[in-house]
């Protein structure tokens, strides 16, 4: 598979008095094209800080950042700002959704943002809330409105899919419901994942886990996905 994204010796450092800590030390990563990619690790480890530099939404201290060979770490916050918008999509753990709109209105604003837009109704589609396009955020479980704030993150049609604990609010049956909607736009659409979490579980979702420590990548695994249903969770 192609190179989507590669990081070439990055580091993340932050200050404080005359003590450093290396948030990220040394991290040297590529990401394909298509792939589901599952960043593992104890909070602390840097797993996050890994997701934020790779996607622009922090910057490095040192090292180089491509994305589709173009080099990103050198960008200015505007240029990264609209490169973020136009080439990626992101999901928390909190679904940031709109209470005053309904399913459909949330998917159609993220819509609005991207460069070139996916079809509305095909998304709701492969996650599963078709049935549900006109009802509000409040008339939800917590699993529909993530898969919401999944459908809105689609729907500008972004390359990657930025996940930072997206079932971390989630019991087991609602959180696997939502990781086979991943899985299932992965498939669909091609869109390639990064997925950070704390839960070795989620891990065996992937073609690949990167296990994090003190800021640097212990450990690269590729395996074949495993079905979320028969995962082990916790």
């Amino acid at each position: 598979m192609e190179t989507l994204i590669k990081l070439e010796n990055v580091y993340k450092t932050y200050r404080l008095g005359e003590i450093e800590t290396h948030a990220l030390n040394g991290v040297s990563l590529d990401i394909k094209k298509g792939e589901i990619v599952i960043i593992l690790g104890a909070s602390g480890g840097g797993k996050t800080t890994l997701l934020n530099t790779m996607s622009g939404l922090d910057t490095v201290t040192s090292g180089k950042i491509y994305y589709d060979g173009k080099e990103i770490s050198n960008f200015s916050d505007h240029k990264l700002t609209k490169f973020r918008k136009q080439n990626l999509g992101f999901i928390f753990q909190t679904y940031n959704l709109l209470e005053h709109l309904n399913v459909y209105e949330n998917v159609l604003v993220g819509a609005k943002l991207g460069h070139t837009k996916q079809n509305i109704n095909m998304i709701l589609k492969t996650v599963g809330l078709k049935k549900h396009e006109k009802k509000y955020m409040h008339e939800l479980s917590g699993g529909e409105q993530q898969r919401v704030s999944i459908a809105r993150a689609l729907a500008k049609n972004p390359k990657v899919m930025f996940c930072d604990e997206p079932t971390g609010a989630l019991d087991e049956k609602t959180g696997k419901i939502v990781l086979e909607s991943l899985i299932e736009v992965n498939e669909k659409l091609g869109t390639t994942m990064v997925i950070v979490t704390h839960n070795p579980g989620i891990a065996l979702i992937g073609d690949r886990v990167i296990k994090m420590n003190s800021g640097k990548i212990v450990e690269m695994i590729s395996h074949e996905r495993t079905n979320p249903k028969d995962i082990p969770w916790g």
